[in-house]
C-alpha cells in the first residue's frame, strides 16, 4: 500500500497531488497534505488554505497579520 510521507500511514485511498512542475506528493488525508504543500503565515505561522493575503514576496493568513508584517495597503473588508 502506499505510504503517506507526512504521517507514514499505509492506507489504500491516498491521495497523489503533483504541483505544477514538481514531483508527485503521496497522502493519507487532507490535512497531511496541508501539512505539507499550504504555505504558512509570514508573520504567525498558520498554515494559509484559502487566498490568503500577499506582500512584497511573502503570504499572510490575513490582513492584520499583513500589517504587523509591513504590508500597509491592505483593509480586512473592501
Amino acid at each position: 500500500m502506499p505510504v503517506c510521507e507526512v504521517c507514514g500511514n499505509d492506507y489504500d485511498k491516498t491521495l497523489e497531488i503533483t504541483p505544477r512542475g514538481k514531483n508527485a506528493h503521496v497522502f493519507d488525508s487532507f490535512e497531511c497534505a496541508i501539512q505539507a504543500l499550504a504555505p504558512a503565515c509570514a508573520t504567525c505561522g498558520i498554515k494559509v488554505v484559502g487566498h490568503g493575503v500577499e506582500g512584497d514576496g511573502s503570504i499572510y493568513c490575513c490582513a492584520h497579520c499583513a500589517r504587523k508584517g509591513g504590508e500597509k495597503r491592505v483593509k480586512d473588508r473592501a
